[in-house]
């Protein structure tokens, strides 16, 4: 039997990629948690599916809300079938700058232990309900190799990436299944003051359908769009020399304070 989604929670949903995930939900007919930081941004999707959805603003990295998140959904709309992970931060570091050090910090929190901290009130829940579930961790194609001037994204990724190896590894025996997803770039507020190229941009609603495509059909490596990773991954397989002299070319992308940076929350 496979993954039916009636019942969604999404982090990161005020924007981008996880805006157009609960508004695909909504639009299928199910019941979504909506998790995020922008009240207006939230209740202007509420409004889409009064009665199947509620608007949460916990920080995703704090424990005890997030718990206090969950239980209040499955108290009123039971165990999801679906738990994206969706909500995260980036932006250019540089490790001679000591003003970055509370950047990289607070991306981790957010980008890899954010992930964890939202799983970790489903999980146990999902695998006593014995019928197949899904749990979704939006990576990224940067987390396959480190980038010039994006050291502590590409780190959070990467752990990210491996994080969800681990817990893959430890739901086999049930019905959770884990999905990983590296998107490439896509275009949205994250990406909207990169200077470089951003070769196979994606909207952001094509790269919620090709997500949710892939998920039901029980892919556990979901890459968006797929023709960026063969690309990534013909580049990593260049010399490091040469691979580095490639991207060292191209503009970094903005630190915190320089024009085009986003806001990091909790900073």
């Amino acid at each position: 039997m496979g993954l039916k989604v009636n019942n969604a929670v999404v982090t990161g949903a005020c924007g981008g990629l996880g805006q157009a995930l609960a508004r695909e939900l909504l639009g299928r007919g199910a019941r979504v948690a909506l998790v995020g930081l922008n009240p207006e941004s939230l209740q202007a999707l509420a409004v889409q599916a009064p009665g199947r959805c509620r608007v949460y603003r916990p920080d995703v990295t704090d424990a005890a809300a997030m718990g206090a998140m969950a239980s209040d959904w499955m108290g009123a709309h039971g165990v999801p079938d679906l738990v994206i992970a969706n909500a995260g931060v980036a932006g250019g570091f540089d490790t001679e700058q000591a003003t970055d050090l509370p950047v990289m910090r607070r991306m981790l929190e957010i980008n890899l232990l954010g992930v964890a901290t939202t799983f970790h009130p489903f999980v146990r829940a999902m695998r006593e309900a014995q019928r197949p579930t899904a749990l979704v961790g939006v990576a990224s194609i940067a987390g396959w190799r480190g980038l010039p001037g994006n050291g502590a994204y590409c780190a959070s990724k990467a752990g990210l990436i491996a994080y969800l190896q681990s817990l893959r590894a430890e739901l086999r025996p049930t019905a959770v299944r884990v999905h990983t997803v590296s998107p490439g770039y896509l275009r949205t507020p994250l990406t909207a003051g990169n200077r470089f190229a951003m070769p196979g941009l994606m909207e952001p609603q094509a790269a919620a359908r090709a997500l949710l495509a892939g998920v039901v059909a029980g892919r556990e490596h979901v890459v968006l769009p797929r023709r960026l990773g063969w690309l990534a991954h013909g580049l990593n397989a260049l010399p490091a020399r040469w691979h580095d002299a490639l991207l060292l070319r191209q503009p970094r992308k903005p630190r915190r304070g320089e024009p085009g940076a986003t806001d990091i929350p909790g900073l």
